[in-house]
């Protein structure tokens, strides 16, 4: 899906509509950033900040998303249950100290650990090359990939913007990416992360610290009886500058806005 025209637009059946009620979560988590929703079926944007939800930055881990999707149909895995063994020497100083990850691990559970390492040991068998085109065929950010860095997404000049976060989702959500049914199909039960009676909630978390800055994601959609929300919160602050909050409010801050809407319990 493109967009052609990017509105600013509070809805009328919406409890909350001004910007500074979308902006107040932020401030109470002493966070600087910006939320984008799109209403599917009504066709219709809010943001609490127009100009960010256009600026481009790293996706960090949100680029599982898509980058599932790639590895499943590359068949570099046959499902999201395939084991990847653990190559050993993790680099603590790069990505941090975390031994829960460092073992053997399905596609489906480095997803959800965000374990970056089963991603970059997957995708160095792709190349830059072939993931410059799948890149380029789904719209997605600039398709910056010169960084010298297999991990491209969370380090070098790839970007992307909240409102092309959404696009992209928009286009998964409607599969008419070019990738298979199967692989569309597999990819969205590893995105779920909340079920109930009222709605499904499919979503992806991003962590990168590169460039001086922390730059955090929530991004996903809300399944719902009659409608999808999709949503991209984006955080971003300089290392320098410390909020031992920092990764719990990207979630915090989305649920906050989205129970306000109506569209979370």
């Amino acid at each position: 899906m493109k967009v052609i025209l990017f509105v600013f637009f509070c809805f009328l059946s919406f409890l909350v509509c001004s910007q500074n009620d979308l902006m107040q979560p932020f401030k109470d988590c002493n966070v600087e950033g910006s939320i984008t929703i799109y209403d599917y079926n009504g066709h219709k944007w809010i943001s609490s900040d127009i100009n960010d939800s256009h600026f481009q930055t790293l996706p960090a881990s949100t680029f599982k998303i898509l980058n599932s999707l790639i590895l499943l149909e590359e068949r570099l895995v046959k499902c999201e249950n395939d084991i990847i063994k653990w190559p050993g020497d993790p680099d603590t100083l790069k990505y941090g100290y975390r031994p829960d990850i460092y073992r053997d691990m399905s596609l489906k559970e480095a997803y959800k650990l965000s374990a970056v390492w089963v991603y970059l040991e997957l995708s160095k068998k792709v190349g830059k090359k072939k993931y410059k085109e799948y890149l380029s065929n789904c719209n997605y950010g600039n398709a910056d990939l010169s960084v010298d860095d297999d991990d491209f997404w969370n380090f070098g000049h790839l970007g992307i913007s909240p409102v092309n976060q959404i696009e992209v989702l928009v286009s998964i959500y409607e599969e008419s990416l070019p990738f298979s049914k199967k692989s569309f199909k597999t990819l969205k039960e590893m995105m779920m992360e909340e079920k109930t009676d009222s709605y499904i909630l499919r979503a992806k978390t991003g962590w990168t610290r590169d460039g001086g800055k922390d730059t955090g994601w929530w991004v996903g959609y809300v399944e719902r009886e009659n409608n999808v929300y999709f949503f991209a919160t984006r955080l971003i602050k300089d290392r320098e500058t410390l909020n031992p909050d920092f990764g719990r409010c990207r979630k915090e801050i989305t649920r906050t806005i989205l129970q306000q809407m109506n569209i979370l319990e």
